[in-house]
C-alpha cells in the first residue's frame, strides 16, 4: 500500500489552483494519508476534508465562490475579498483606548521643531534651486507635515493605536467561520492534517493537527485563521495566550518535518510505516507577479512575491537535502506552477484557477504514470515532473541548517493518531478552542 503525503502551500488569491488539483487527484482515487498545509492552503485542505464524502470538490469550490471570493462586477469598483474587512468594533476600542491615554498627547506641540520648519520653509521658497518635484515633496512630508500637531496626533493615532492590522477574519460565533465543520476533522476516518503558525511570544513555529500528538496543538477556527494572519494585512490572532500570525513565510509546508527520518516512522496497524510518496501544490511562482498598475496590484505583488520565492526556495532545499541525506527513498510529485493566473479576488479568477489547477494535475498524473507510478525502480529518492525555479537559475548551492525554532518541535506524526511515536507516549490534547 502506497502512503502518500500531499502539500498545499500559500498563495491567497491563487486558490482555485488548489481546488483544481484536488478535483483532478480525486477523479484519479489518489488518496492521502497526510496532509501538510499553510495559509491558503490550509484553508483548502480543511474545507475539502470536512465536505460530504464524494461531493469534496464542488463543496470546497462553492464554499470559495460563495464565502471569500468576489463576483467580478462587484470586484472590478471594489478590489477587496469578501472577508478581509475592518474589525469596526475591535477598531472603535482601540480609538477609544487611545483617546483616553494621556501619553497619546505628549510631543505633539514641538515648538524647537516647528521653528527648524519655519526655517526650512523660508530657505526651500527662497531658493529657487530647490523648486523640484523630489524637494518640494520632501519639504511637505518633514516641513508642512511631521511638525504639524494636528498631522501629528492624526498620524500617531493611526501608526500608534493597538490595531496591527487591516482586517480581521477571525470570529468564532460568525456565520463564515460556522460554516466550516471543524468536528468532521476529528474523526477516524480522516487522515492526518497539520498547518502551522508563528508564535509571536514564543518566537518558534507551532504545529497544529486533528489527531492526538504530543507537540501538536488542535486544528481549529482559531489556528485556521492564525496561519493566514499575514501580517499588517490582516489582525493577530490569539490562541491559548499566545498570538500569532501567519507562519508560511517562515516555512512553507513544514517540509523539514517531512525529510526527518524519526518523521516518517511509527506504528500503523502494527506495520513499520514510511511515507513513499510526497506531492507538492505551490500555487505561486515569481513568473506570477506583474508590473503593477495600481495600488492593489503592489500591495499584491507585496505578498505573492515573498510567497513565491520562499516557497521555491523550500521546494529546492527540500530536494537538496533528501538528495545528500540519501536516506529516504520515496518520490516527490510536483504539481507545476500556473503563471497564468493572477492576483484578483474575482470569480473569474477563481475558476480560472480551478482550471489551470485541474490541468497541472493532469499533467503530474501523466508524468507520474509514465515513470512507473507508485513502482519506484530507481531504488532510491526520485522526483517527478520537477519544475525549474522561476527565480534562481540553478538550485541552492549549500543546504542551511535547520532553522532554532524546529528544535522543540514534535516528530513528524503519520496518519493516524495511535499509542506511540517515535518511542514517544502520545499524551492527552489541550482542550479544544473555538
Amino acid at each position: 500500500m502506497t502512503r502518500r503525503a500531499i502539500t498545499l502551500a500559500g498563495g491567497g488569491p491563487a486558490a482555485g489552483l488548489h481546488i483544481g488539483v484536488l478535483q483532478r487527484l480525486a477523479e484519479e482515487k489518489m488518496k492521502f494519508d497526510v496532509w501538510a498545509l499553510s495559509c491558503i492552503g490550509a484553508w483548502v485542505g480543511i474545507v475539502h476534508n470536512q465536505c460530504d464524502e464524494g461531493k469534496e470538490s464542488e463543496q470546497t469550490y462553492d464554499f470559495f465562490k460563495k464565502h471569500v471570493f468576489r463576483d467580478d462586477l462587484s470586484y472590478s469598483r471594489f478590489p477587496i475579498n469578501a472577508v478581509f474587512g475592518p474589525d469596526w468594533f475591535g477598531n472603535a476600542r482601540s480609538l477609544t483606548a487611545f483617546f483616553s491615554n494621556p501619553k497619546n498627547y505628549e510631543s505633539i506641540w514641538v515648538p524647537s521643531h516647528l521653528m527648524n520648519s519655519w526655517r526650512e520653509t523660508a530657505s526651500f521658497f527662497s531658493t529657487p534651486s530647490k523648486w523640484t518635484e523630489g524637494d518640494f515633496n520632501q519639504w511637505v512630508l518633514n516641513h508642512a507635515l511631521a511638525p504639524n500637531p494636528f498631522v501629528r496626533f492624526l498620524a500617531s493615532m493611526m501608526y500608534l493605536s493597538p490595531v496591527n492590522g487591516l482586517s480581521k477574519i477571525y470570529y468564532p460565533d460568525s456565520e463564515f467561520m460556522k460554516s466550516i465543520k471543524f468536528e468532521r476533522l476529528y474523526g477516524d476516518d480522516k487522515p492526518f492534517m497539520f498547518h502551522n503558525a508563528w508564535n509571536l511570544d514564543a518566537k518558534r513555529l507551532d504545529l497544529f493537527s486533528n489527531k492526538p500528538v504530543v507537540g501538536y496543538k488542535d486544528i481549529s477556527a482559531g489556528s485556521l485563521c492564525a496561519c493566514s494572519a499575514l501580517p499588517f494585512v490582516e489582525g493577530t490572532v490569539d490562541l491559548d495566550g499566545a498570538t500569532y500570525c501567519e507562519g508560511a513565510l517562515v516555512d512553507t509546508v513544514n517540509f523539514y518535518n517531512l525529510v526527518q527520518k524519526d518523521h516518517f516512522i511509527r506504528k500503523l496497524d502494527d506495520d513499520p510505516f514510511t511515507l513513499d510518496e510526497i506531492w507538492i501544490s505551490r500555487i505561486v511562482d515569481a513568473k506570477q507577479v506583474r508590473k503593477p498598475a495600481n495600488l492593489h496590484d503592489g500591495l499584491a505583488n507585496l505578498c505573492q512575491l515573498f510567497a513565491a520565492t520562499v516557497g521555491e526556495d523550500d521546494v529546492s532545499l527540500f530536494k537538496h537535502h533528501v538528495r545528500k541525506d540519501k536516506s529516504w527513498h520515496g518520490t516527490v510529485v510536483e504539481i507545476r506552477v500556473d503563471s497564468g493566473i493572477n492576483f484578483d479576488w474575482s470569480h473569474r479568477n477563481l475558476e480560472d484557477g480551478r482550471t489551470a489547477g485541474y490541468q497541472a494535475a493532469d499533467e503530474a498524473l501523466k508524468a507520474y504514470k509514465a515513470a512507473g507510478g507508485s513502482i519506484n525502480k530507481t531504488g532510491g529518492f526520485r522526483v517527478i515532473n520537477e519544475q525549474a525555479s522561476a527565480a534562481h537559475d540553478a538550485p541552492p548551492f549549500a543546504l542551511r541548517e535547520p532553522p532554532a525554532f524546529y528544535k522543540s518541535q514534535a516528530p513528524y506524526p503519520g496518519p493516524a493518531g495511535r499509542s506511540s511515536l517515535a518511542g514517544k507516549t502520545i499524551g492527552p490534547r489541550p482542550s479544544r478552542v473555538a
